[in-house]
């Protein structure tokens, strides 16, 4: 009988966090498709950079970007996206740096400018932390028609449920495409040449 509840209860948790799982998804996918149904991913805001220095869109116009939302104190998902992201900006070689990058926190509480530097930093330089109060930190987010949610851990703690793709926005500030997490190399390096090759276009 111990045992038939212990499996009772290991089945019940796992479709307890699948059904979590779905709804975000389904929340974030209906963001998306949205926004860019109405031809409206992105826009403008006013946020901190890794550095302290305040920062708008107009920093990144003129070139295409790159633009992830997640957290530093995330377990798995961001530092994985971001991994993935440095191995592909090497794969590119010099069309890199015709891309800007940007890594906005969905959690302003915990990561501050110099802990977004800390992060961000250590995957690639040329990868930028923003950051800003709650209520700038969710109008970005309703820009992109991103998702996030904090969820209450057992120890009194939190962790933040989010989207997890890279939103690719061309030098006019188009939305383009997306990169979803953990696609495949070949099909995520070419989306980000295709990106670059849009440089000087606007």
């Amino acid at each position: 009988m111990h045992r038939h509840h212990l499996v009772l209860a290991a089945v019940t948790a796992v479709a307890v966090i699948a059904a979590g799982f779905s709804v975000s998804l389904v929340a974030w996918l209906g963001g998306v498709n949205a926004r860019v149904g109405s031809g409206g991913v992105g826009g403008p805001f006013n946020l901190v950079d890794d550095r302290g220095a305040a920062v708008t869109e107009t920093v990144l116009a003129g070139r295409p970007w790159v633009i992830y939302f997640g957290y530093t104190f995330c377990p798995e998902v961001c530092p994985t996206t971001l991994n993935d992201l440095a191995r592909w900006m090497k794969a590119l070689g010099p069309d890199a740096d015709k891309l800007n990058y940007v890594f906005v926190t969905v959690d302003p509480a915990r990561d501050t400018p110099q802990v977004m530097h800390d992060y961000v930093s250590a995957f690639d330089p040329r990868i930028r932390g923003f950051t800003g109060t709650p209520g700038e930190i969710a109008k970005v987010a309703r820009e992109y028609g991103v998702y996030y949610q904090r969820i209450p851990t057992s120890d009194g703690g939190y962790v933040m449920d989010h989207s997890a793709a890279l939103y690719l926005m061309g030098p006019d500030a188009r939305f383009v495409s997306l990169i979803h997490y953990q696609e495949d190399d070949a099909t995520a390096v070419d989306k980000l040449r295709r990106l670059a090759a849009l440089a000087g276009s606007s």
